[in-house]
């Protein structure tokens, strides 16, 4: 399949600077004279739920900032819907749509399809998604990351750090999003630590705690100090069972995804760091920008360590310093160009350290 990238958008203070140029000094919309009190932006939340302790709790903070710095009203201006199953997904961005909600997220790569079928049933709405493209819709904003790269910075990190040459990676469900964190974690171990082994399963499911419990066990049973999900709420299986583990006697660790999964490891702190994608900023982004009369219909927005889109969390107290020089001296890599970090089995496959 292929997909028509637009322009790459920053995140930070270099799309803070962009987007208020985008905007206006008025109250007013720069298209169509609506005033802004008045906007209204909403998410649907994949079967995670919107308190995930990761992915759509992570967008969620995002739309409620949004909402809170632009003196909107939550419930009546920002609010999500939550999925308690697949089928819900559609439903629940038909109903935003049909309440005139000016933007409307599907939060995850699942809601792809459900998506584009509403996308062209209301031709007039605006929809955005996380983690997957819509082709040729030009009322469908898609927003990417390159999660392959805040992967490899966190595998450089355990790949460094592992006391028994065995990590691991816990997947959700397969797809290409969480490829991109396998293959980018696994490169970065290598890179650190050739003769490291990586362990890896997917659990098939974003919502299944006690599944990633079970996977986590089975790991640190096998020798496995240091294990690094990306599994949606099945990864607070993982927090638990080391939490277990420390609490009698046995130090293991976990590595925290999408936002700063520093207080899941507490009170037995078993969070050696977290990869942080920034879906919060991105929400915010995109919703800013549509506020202002720009929405992004059509393009597909990029989200890499040149754009501050994913990275490594402020908590790195556990992390040594020579982990943390090989952090630095490979994202500035990564940012030139001189390192392209694998996001597919094949790429994984061919891929040389440099």
């Amino acid at each position: 399949m292929k997909k028509k990238f637009g322009a790459l958008l920053s995140v930070g203070l270099a799309a803070s600077v962009m987007l208020a140029g985008c905007g206006s000094d008025t109250s007013k919309e720069a298209k169509g004279g609506k005033d802004k009190k008045d906007f209204k932006v909403a998410m649907v939340t994949d079967v995670g739920g919107v308190d995930d302790k990761s992915f759509n709790q992570s967008a969620w903070e995002g739309l409620q900032r949004f909402g809170k710095e632009n003196g909107l009203a939550k419930d009546r201006n920002y609010k999500y819907l939550q999925s308690q199953s697949a089928s819900d997904y559609q439903p629940n961005l038909q109903r935003l749509v049909r309440e005139n909600y000016d933007l409307v997220y599907g939060i995850g790569y699942l809601m792809q399809a459900d998506v584009q079928k509403v996308a062209k049933q209301k031709p007039d709405a605006h929809l955005a998604l996380v983690d997957s493209v819509v082709e040729n819709q030009k009322n469908v904003a898609n927003i990417l990351f390159k999660e392959q790269e805040g992967s490899f910075l966190v595998g450089l990190i355990a790949g460094s750090q592992t006391k028994t040459g065995k990590v691991g990676f816990i997947g959700g469900v397969t797809g290409p999003v969480i490829k991109r964190f396998e293959n980018g974690f696994k490169a970065g171990v290598k890179t650190a630590n050739p003769k490291a082994e990586v362990e890896v399963q997917y659990a098939e499911a974003f919502d299944k705690a006690e599944k990633g419990q079970q996977i986590a066990n089975t790991f640190y049973d096998k020798g496995v100090d240091i294990i690094f999900p990306a599994a949606g709420a099945t990864g607070n299986g993982v927090f638990t069972e080391a939490k277990n583990r420390a609490k009698n006697g046995k130090k293991v660790w976990v590595i925290g995804v999408d936002r700063d999964q520093y207080e899941e490891g507490l009170p037995e702190d078993v969070t050696l760091t977290s990869m942080v994608k920034k879906v919060d900023q991105a929400v915010f982004d995109v919703s800013k920008q549509t506020m202002d009369g720009k929405f992004p219909g059509g393009q597909v927005l990029n989200f890499g360590l040149k754009e501050n889109g994913v990275g490594i969390s402020s908590h790195k107290d556990h992390v040594t310093d020579k982990a943390l020089k090989l952090v630095e001296e490979y994202k500035q890599k990564i940012i030139k160009g001189e390192v392209k970090v694998p996001g597919t089995d094949a790429e994984f496959k061919n891929f040389k350290v440099k």
